[in-house]
């Protein structure tokens, strides 16, 4: 492990110590401008790291600003007895489909993005579902357009509507009338991010996929449980370190690019979660006992605060959406701790992470993390600030 402090001088990471859980100072920037950096494009990761936790970590210090190198497998080394980290337990699902038009013969491809709604029947009476997708080509798939999905059983379906930005509401079927997302489950491919410029290979089933992976529902995996292991989970558990699940589908809005110039301006899309009563017990447990609560990923992230804030910083069990978009000038009731992979320029993710660190304490981060040849997105290299 290497341990010279990125801006100061060498000490091990293990020893650094951040004391304060909620009082970094934040600015408020409005300008999405001040969220851009350069980033080469050759960072970003296009395969995962040959073992999930040799990915490299930057730890950053909340408080101080203070940095140094690690790797995944050192995580245990970063944290103390008592810490708990929170996961999401989503899986992803094959949701990129690839077939023909109806009848011309065309290739089409779809991205199944949200279900709409309960099942419907179709005019032949057989079970359907309503999803918003995104098409290809567009200019083609005007409402009343079918395509075909090869497999055993063939999927069918029918554009319903045309929306904004390529999305089309469409209706699916199942030629033998079975289940429409087992029929997905079988013809799908893993919808890879649309900066992996390759197509999913058949390892991608297993590494864009966290080893919580469990219940079903996103179309995006939540990037930082993708370093874990049970070997690791082991050294946390050694370490006093617990471990908790909460549930977040991950929807294609993550990848939704903020298109206004004042931040206060963007809106993200709701995304379905869940969080049972054990797992609202631990959190609130640790809370109560000022043991430091560390979010695996945005989207535990926006899990939990957007329950903290609707219950004065206390977790319910429950179910619910999430439209909480976290910038600079939040208030973080739960989350004393960030484990994150690094973020697309101007994104509403790296926001996110500015508003718990400080974004200029963050884009400092980064500007190492590029000089040191970190690897960036879904693929690619962790940070923890804590």
């Amino acid at each position: 492990m290497e341990g010279r402090m990125a801006d100061g001088p060498s000490r091990h990471p293990s020893r650094l110590s951040c004391p304060s859980r909620r009082s970094c100072p934040m600015q408020v920037p409005v300008d999405v401008r001040d969220f851009d950096f350069d980033l080469p494009p050759e960072l970003i990761a296009q395969d995962p790291a040959p073992e999930r936790t040799a990915a490299r970590l930057l730890y950053l210090c909340r408080e101080t600003g203070a940095l140094a190198h690690s790797t995944v497998s050192g995580l245990p080394r970063l944290l103390h007895a008592g810490h708990l980290l929170v996961v999401n337990n989503t899986r992803v699902f094959p949701a990129r489909l690839l077939g023909r038009r109806v009848p011309s013969g065309g290739a089409v491809e779809c991205l199944l993005i949200r279900r709409i709604g309960p099942d419907v029947k179709d005019n032949g009476s057989r079970a359907a579902e309503t999803w918003e997708a995104l098409m290809h080509p567009g200019q083609k798939l005007k409402p009343g357009s079918q395509a075909i999905f090869e497999g055993r059983p063939a999927l069918h379906a029918e554009v319903l509507e045309r929306h904004f930005y390529g999305r089309r509401l469409i209706r699916l079927w199942t030629e033998d009338g079975s289940d429409v997302a087992a029929a997905v489950d079988a013809i799908g491919h893993v919808p890879l991010p649309p900066y992996i410029k390759r197509d999913a290979a058949a390892a991608d089933r297993h590494r864009y996929q966290t080893m919580f992976a469990r219940e079903r529902g996103s179309v995006a995996a939540p990037t930082a449980g993708l370093h874990f292991t049970p070997a690791l989970l082991q050294a946390l558990a050694a370490r006093g370190v617990d471990v908790v699940e909460v549930t977040l589908h991950v929807g294609y809005g993550t990848f939704q690019p903020v298109r206004v110039e004042r931040v206060e301006d963007h809106r993200v899309e709701a995304e379905q979660y869940e969080i049972t009563e054990a797992a609202a017990a631990s959190i609130n447990r640790a809370l109560e006992t000022d043991r430091r609560v560390i979010a695996v990923g945005t989207t535990t992230t926006r899990t939990l605060e957007t329950v903290g804030a609707a219950h004065d910083g206390r977790i319910v069990p429950g179910s619910g959406a999430s439209g909480l978009f976290i910038y600079p000038g939040f208030v973080f009731r739960i989350v004393g701790g960030l484990l994150t992979n690094f973020h697309l320029p101007r994104s509403s993710l790296v926001m996110l992470v500015a508003a718990f660190a400080g974004r200029e304490r963050v884009l400092d981060a980064y500007r190492v993390a590029i000089e040191q040849r970190y690897r960036f997105y879904s693929y690619g290299d962790a940070m923890l600030i804590v």
